[in-house]
């Protein structure tokens, strides 16, 4: 698994902090670090709260293209 750089692209552009993003998902800042960095297989449930947080679709996030 590789750096998420959609997740962190979306979020910037949202204007978000790795810090507001984990407190709007209720999870720590270290989570979102470790989803980004690809260190991180977060559940499904936590895929969709980022998702919905941030406005995109599951698909735009974490869909790895071939």
């Amino acid at each position: 698994m590789g750096k998420n750089l959609k997740l962190k692209a979306a979020r910037v552009l949202k204007g978000m902090t790795q810090n507001d993003l984990a407190q709007a998902v209720n999870v720590t800042r270290q989570t979102i670090v470790a989803v980004e960095s690809g260190n991180y297989n977060p559940t499904i449930s936590l895929c969709i709260d980022i998702c919905k947080v941030l406005d995109v679709t599951l698909n735009d996030l974490f869909w790895e293209e071939e």
